[in-house]
């Protein structure tokens, strides 16, 4: 039932759930058959859930919280054998972290668990981190929030030091004294594509000048964060994230990390994951690599 109303698509349901359409359509029908209710109408070219199924919702995923939390006491307990598995572990994650840290993790894993599959989606504005964890679209979720969801697990990964890249000839490497507040605010500024909706959306640097009573001169977002720097090196663009990423790109490219004259709390990444996969003997050994691979990174 969840999967067929998180989905509105009988086929959709059908390859998530590995069985065929007339299984699923078979079962659509015996759900229609219990509730008395149509649970999913046509909408244009689409489905769309009723009220009734949405109302559903919430009990049909407590049900399945609950059968995890009992079935899956049984299989940690079991524990987990990298070598013999092929579990499929679906990670969201942004690549303002490092730009190495997710071919580092998959690294990793292959080497501890060839037989392991690993389905990498990318964080945007349209990504829901509670729906996508609490319906199992995704096991774990890795980035950076100012303030995480308070009803997720959260593990974190590491803290970061907030500075500038800029391209080497640009005036804040030659006038370091001059690299001011009103002039950083003044600058042409490059910035990641929020990853929330909404005309005001902000990610976190723009969130906290605005709690300062602060706005930048935000000429060029884009969502291919890991493309930034290129765009950086050949202009008076600057951008504002964590050293890590920054310092990675210093030997390949005319750049340069220059202090910012605004005070940044540190940036902090975390991996987010849910109830459904917590007691899990798999996903928490998949949860180990993630914090090992980002404790390499710092510790470089």
């Amino acid at each position: 039932m969840l999967t067929l109303i998180t989905e509105c698509s009988v086929s959709r349901a059908a390859l998530k759930l590995d069985l065929s359409q007339p299984a699923v359509s078979a079962h659509l029908r015996r759900l229609r058959d219990a509730t008395g209710d149509a649970l999913l109408v046509r909408s244009g070219n689409g489905m769309a859930a009723t009220p009734v199924a949405l109302e559903l919702l919430g009990p049909a995923r407590a049900l399945l919280e609950q059968a995890d939390r009992l079935f899956g006491r049984q299989q940690a307990s079991r524990g987990f054998e990298p070598l013999a598995s092929d579990t499929l572990f679906r990670i969201a994650a942004s690549d303002y972290l490092d730009p190495l840290f997710l071919p580092r993790l998959v690294t990793a894993v292959q080497q501890a668990a060839p037989g392991v599959r690993l389905d990498l989606l990318p964080l945007s504005a349209e990504f829901d981190v509670q729906r996508q964890l609490v319906s199992g679209e995704v096991d774990l979720v890795i980035g950076n929030w100012m303030e995480p969801p308070e009803d997720l697990h959260l593990g974190r990964l590491l803290t970061d030091e907030v500075v500038c890249l800029v391209a080497e000839n640009h005036p804040a490497v030659r006038s370091a004294r001059g690299w001011t507040v009103e002039k950083y605010l003044a600058c042409q500024h490059v910035a990641p594509t929020p990853l929330h909706t909404g005309r005001e959306a902000r990610g976190v640097i723009d969130a906290h000048l605005q709690s300062l009573g602060l706005s930048r001169n935000v000429t060029v977002r884009s969502a291919h964060f890991g493309q930034i720097p290129q765009m950086v090196a050949s202009s008076l663009l600057v951008l504002t994230t964590g050293r890590q990423f920054c310092e990675r790109y210093l030997d390949e490219l005319p750049l340069k990390v220059v202090r910012c004259p605004v005070a940044f709390p540190p940036m902090n990444y975390y991996q987010l994951w849910h109830d459904r996969t917590h007691p899990s003997a798999a996903h928490r050994w998949f949860r180990e690599r993630v914090r090992d691979v980002a404790r390499e990174l710092l510790s470089r």
